[in-house]
């Protein structure tokens, strides 16, 4: 936690960061992934689309106007209330909401990095 307090109150590491997430979204690269987070078997007037990528832009938006982490853990706590938590009607259907939510978003985040480490090093300070 120390460490990312650190790189999030270096402006010119936290505009590098910024820029890079920015350059990932509109890439090809991330299409690949974002196939993977269609599901065609549900109805598209009840599913979410791809809530992982909403909550990720939330948070990439979030480092706009605050370095804070406690900000940034707040906005991704009402986007997961939102998006997880309101949703759900039951403890059963909360508990397969959260894991398919954590499964993507760990794939997400783990593809992001690799595209940021590939392409994007000067991201990382």
């Amino acid at each position: 936690l120390q460490t990312v307090r650190a790189l999030l109150n270096n402006n010119s590491t936290v505009t590098a960061l910024r820029s890079g997430l920015h350059a990932v979204f509109n890439e090809q690269s991330l299409d690949v992934t974002k196939n993977l987070f269609r599901d065609k078997f549900r109805n598209p007037k009840k599913r979410q689309k791809n809530i992982q990528f909403r909550c990720l832009k939330n948070l990439i938006s979030s480092l706009t106007s605050s370095t804070d982490i406690r900000d940034l853990l707040s906005c991704f706590s009402s986007d997961l209330q939102t998006f997880v938590i309101k949703p759900s009607r039951s403890k059963e259907a909360f508990k397969k909401q959260a894991s398919d939510f954590m499964l993507k978003w760990n794939l997400l985040l783990s593809t992001v990095g690799k595209i940021l480490t590939i392409n994007r090093t000067d991201s990382f300070g």
